[in-house]
């Protein structure tokens, strides 16, 4: 009993459970659009917020802030593209901290290809410590659409960091790392 070689191809889909995967060509489907990349700018990533008075050093600084991580996801809406953020900013008790509360000033900057900035938009956040606790965070969510104008989602990135005053750069400047 001869069988035709054409006829052996509906056997074989039917054993595979009709799954045409395992074909050179079936299931792919066009290339998903790139999202634009969250980074956290290292630089930028840490602040700090001193007691009164005019020293600005570490025995000086009241609070901490860092900013700790940003988890983002996107989707392709008409003419742009909306960036859903998760940003975590984590405070710290310093040697000066008095009160159980500090608010912290951060921004979100999307940044073109040609490393220009196209818009920054400022967030304030409130981070209130449970007594007698060294640290605490808040889990701040953002919802931010960029539109497009002609440029692909993979060529922007979407910068994050904390909003320094002359005083803290000073600061970090001259005491970073002790």
């Amino acid at each position: 009993m001869r069988i035709a070689r054409w006829a052996v191809l509906p056997a074989l889909l039917a054993l595979a459970g009709c799954s045409w995967g395992w074909l050179p060509w079936a299931g792919k489907s066009a290339p998903k659009e790139a999202c634009p990349q969250a980074v956290i700018l290292n630089p930028l990533a840490n602040t700090a917020s001193f007691a009164p008075g005019p020293e600005r050093g570490p025995r000086n600084v009241a609070f901490y802030g860092i900013l700790s991580e940003v988890d983002s996801r996107c989707e392709y809406v008409r003419g742009g593209v909306r960036m859903k953020l998760k940003v975590i900013v984590v405070g710290q008790r310093g040697p000066a901290a008095k009160g159980n509360s500090v608010d912290f000033h951060y921004f979100i900057a999307v940044v073109g290809p040609d490393q220009r900035v196209l818009s920054k938009h400022p967030f304030a956040v409130h981070i209130a410590f449970p007594p007698g606790k060294l640290r605490a965070g808040v889990s701040d969510r953002i919802d931010e659409l960029i539109p497009l104008d002609g440029m692909k989602g993979g060529e922007l990135s979407v910068d994050l960091g904390f909003q320094q005053s002359p005083e803290v750069v000073e600061f970090y400047r001259h005491f970073r790392g002790r």
